[in-house]
């Protein structure tokens, strides 16, 4: 009945008034990545979420579009800009996301929807994360983010998935506002992102 029923429920009311509530931070932070990244404060990108299903993310973007001589992107740690860094930091590029979550798209909590090139890549037990709708946090995101292997991650997610429940979801609820606070886990080592899942040995 939760997992049907009341998560969606209580995903769109809460989705829908955090959106109300930081209206004055999502123009502010808009204004300034408008300036800083040449017009462009979104970043829109194909994820797959409930049964692998393709939706179109909404991420503020972090980056600017700078290339080498052979017309190539820059590595992003070359492209972050300061705010996006700043954006990052305070996880704020995921507040777009409540838009995806109000769409239907989303739930606030559950595995993150990752690339679409990664789909055919899961072994048999890691596409079980896609029995549920992605989320803006996750049981990976707060026991590790970035800062854990793939391996992890996907274990954390499927572990979710065959636990899911209201009070699991409280929790990762809980824990995510911790972890934004003290700002842990947000990059994996020396990085900007998570290194790209190559599939399974």
């Amino acid at each position: 009945m939760y997992p049907q029923f009341f998560k969606p429920l209580i995903d769109k009311t809460i989705a829908g008034v955090l959106l109300l509530l930081t209206l004055p931070i999502t123009l502010l932070v808009s204004g300034l990545l408008y300036f800083y990244n040449d017009g462009k404060p979104f970043f829109f990108q194909l994820r797959p979420g409930l049964r692998g299903q393709i939706f179109r993310i909404w991420k503020f973007k972090t980056m600017n579009d700078r290339k080498n001589k052979q017309g190539q992107l820059l590595p992003d740690h070359e492209r972050l800009t300061a705010v996006g860094k700043w954006v990052r930091k305070t996880s704020l590029d995921e507040l777009p996301q409540l838009i995806n979550v109000l769409k239907g798209d989303m739930s606030l909590v559950g595995p993150r929807p990752l690339l679409v090139e990664y789909l055919p890549l899961y072994n048999l037990r890691q596409q079980r994360r896609h029995e549920v709708k992605p989320g803006i946090t996750g049981w990976a995101q707060v026991n590790g983010r970035n800062a854990i292997s793939w391996q992890q991650k996907f274990e954390y997610d499927v572990w979710y998935v065959e636990n899911l429940s209201f009070f699991l979801d409280l929790k990762i609820l809980w824990l995510t506002a911790m972890k934004v606070v003290k700002s842990e886990g947000i990059n994996a080592s020396q990085t900007t992102t998570m290194k790209k899942f190559m599939g399974n040995n």
